[in-house]
């Protein structure tokens, strides 16, 4: 993907923070022929307009003890939908909650231990007032899964 707000260079820089963030600022410089006070630079400058919005962790979940990974596509009432996605926000295990088109819905993912939590974590959200039906779906494999944004 080409953003028009990046040149070369801090394109450059963002695929390698993106593949490796704790790349030090001399070995980027290396790799695109700038000092490392200038790509030092270059990343704060990223941060300051916005483009960088935070340096984190990519957690293998399935490595960490959260075998199963649950989509779920939930209905809501127009007028309950900001309680319900902030009523899902707050669980420990949801990872993402979005607000799709159409009708008024969420998608949600979240990481469950095992069968027994996902059971637990259905009922759970069952119960929250205004949610009018829920589909879930368990993921079977990942083809092609990202942890940021590519450039």
């Amino acid at each position: 993907m080409k953003f028009e707000r990046l040149d070369a260079i801090d394109t450059i820089i963002l695929k390698h923070l993106i593949d490796d963030g704790r790349i030090s600022y001399a070995e980027l410089g290396r790799v695109v022929n700038l000092t490392r006070a200038a790509v030092r630079d270059r990343i704060n400058s990223l941060v300051e307009k916005g483009i960088i919005e935070k340096f984190t962790v990519i957690i293998n979940p399935r490595k960490a003890g959260k075998t199963l990974s649950v989509f779920l596509d939930i209905d809501v009432k127009w007028e309950d939908l900001f309680d319900v996605a902030n009523a899902l926000a707050g669980f420990e295990n949801v990872t993402n909650v979005y607000q799709m088109s159409g009708k008024p819905g969420l998608h949600v993912h979240a990481l469950v231990d095992d069968q027994k939590e996902l059971e637990e974590y259905i009922e759970r959200v069952r119960c929250i007032e205004g949610i009018a039906s829920i589909k879930a779906e368990i993921l079977i494999k990942r083809f092609k899964e990202r942890g940021s944004m590519l450039v």
